[in-house]
């Protein structure tokens, strides 16, 4: 990975936890979410800030990794285990990650591109299905 990408996102996620989700949680209207996952090897916690999209009670994230052909760290962290925490704003709660199931990952994906065209362009760039995962609130 880029160092200059892994500096700017290292930043990103010290500057939305550093201001208690004040600075760094929109963009382009749309809300983004710091979300921590747990290291599938190394046990330990990994962040990323990530745009989400509402969806009933819950958030919804895009896998894209930018239309690249593999799927992102993040998304292979929570499909080990699925137990996450989600900052959304200042609010900070646990969640477990659920994968879309594709019957309704086609109505979602519409909602997705419709509000940000982005995605739709990743989703040329490559042949895989872009997963969207489902951060529903834990009990």
């Amino acid at each position: 990975m880029n160092i200059i990408f892994k500096l700017v996102t290292a930043f990103h996620v010290w500057l939305y936890r550093s201001s208690g989700g004040k600075r760094g949680a929109r963009m382009a209207n749309h809300d983004l979410v710091l979300l921590t996952t747990k290291g599938r090897k190394s046990g330990i916690q990994r962040d990323v800030v990530i745009v989400s999209f509402e969806d009933g009670a819950d958030r919804v994230v895009v896998a894209s990794k930018g239309g690249a052909p593999s799927d992102p760290a993040w998304f292979v962290n929570l499909k080990a285990d699925p137990n996450v925490t989600v900052q959304l704003g200042p609010e900070v709660y646990a969640a477990k990650a659920v994968v879309v199931a594709p019957e309704e990952r086609d109505r979602l994906w519409k909602k997705v591109v419709s509000e940000m065209p982005n995605f739709g362009e990743y989703e040329k760039k490559t042949t895989r299905v872009i997963p969207l995962v489902r951060l529903v609130r834990a009990a």
